[in-house]
């Protein structure tokens, strides 16, 4: 029987078939996918199938998990040599970022768009929270808006006192899986919960049979939308270490400088200090932003102590 994989929580999942019919479940044995060793080895998103254990008390034992079409992964809070699967079979991704209460740094929001360029997952950013927003924080969200829309990336400025970017949000989530990332403060659930109500999405401990020690950073869950389509919730993330990745190959997730590696002198060129180099020219010219720049170098710095750099 196929199911889908709704909730994680390190040994037992929730799972939901066709009929949706839902049940807690567990893994039979130990999974290996594509080769690839994570520290979960079924993700929200996931298909699979499953032997019903007891209908009574609706539990299942999960017995086959089907490839993925696609995942985002980070390097494990806790394990830093080792990949964690946020959430796959995805149709899109929107990142939820503040410019005030918190403010989120171009820096993360890099990093989560290199994510999502390597698994060649659409991304979306929706800056939330502008009823908190003065002329400095407008200003500055006009100037990001700029950047980011230049490279291709669709950017929205929402608020659920304002009523702001609500319908936006919503018609973007239609008949689409998509994956909800951002620090932690960023009022995520609030404005999804403002166009769904009916969820009631926020992070809660972890009992009975799911077992003990939930870790809120690791795991995520997935909500059916009354309008049809998914939506997946992740709790706030501090950082997002990339995983999969080695340092020669970061600027190939920068769409602004893949566009101009085949122009630099060197086939093999960082962009830090070579000569005739077509992205340090760009970046000089100011068609490609300093910040993302300086994003790009912090990203190839930070794997020097990352075994895939």
């Amino acid at each position: 029987m196929k199911a889908l994989v709704y909730k994680s929580t390190g040994s037992w999942y929730v799972v939901k078939t066709h009929e949706d019919k839902t049940y807690n479940a567990r893994i039979k044995g130990i999974f290996k996918i594509d080769g690839i060793t994570t520290t979960n080895p079924l993700a929200v998103g996931d298909e699979v199938d499953i032997e019903i254990e007891n209908e009574l008390e609706d539990t299942a034992t999960i017995t086959h998990i089907y490839p993925r079409h696609n995942y985002v992964a980070r390097a494990s809070p806790r394990h830093k040599h080792q990949r964690h699967i946020i959430a796959s079979n995805l149709d899109q991704a929107l990142i939820f970022a503040t410019l005030k209460d918190p403010k989120t740094s171009t820096g993360f929001i890099d990093r989560f768009l290199v994510a999502c360029e390597m698994y060649h997952l659409p991304a979306i950013i929706v800056f939330n929270k502008s009823d908190l927003y003065r002329k400095k924080e407008m200003d500055k969200f006009l100037e990001i808006k700029g950047v980011y829309e230049a490279i291709g990336y669709p950017v929205l400025l929402a608020s659920v006192m304002k009523n702001t970017g609500i319908g936006e949000v919503k018609a973007l989530l239609q008949h689409k899986t998509t994956l909800l990332s951002g620090h932690s403060g960023v009022g995520k659930s609030t404005l999804i919960n403002a166009i769904f109500p009916e969820l009631s999405l926020k992070t809660q401990e972890v009992s009975g049979w799911s077992g003990k020690g939930l870790h809120t950073t690791t795991f995520a869950e997935m909500f059916d939308l009354p309008t049809g389509g998914k939506v997946i919730d992740t709790p706030g993330i501090r950082e997002l270490g990339l995983a999969d990745i080695e340092r020669h190959e970061v600027s190939g997730y920068f769409p602004e400088m893949k566009r101009l590696v085949n122009d630099c002198q060197f086939n093999n060129c960082m962009h830090f200090n070579e000569q005739d180099c077509a992205v340090k020219d760009a970046v000089n010219a100011g068609s490609i932003s300093t910040e993302r720049y300086v994003s790009y170098l912090n990203i190839v710095d930070s794997l020097k102590e990352n075994k895939w750099g």
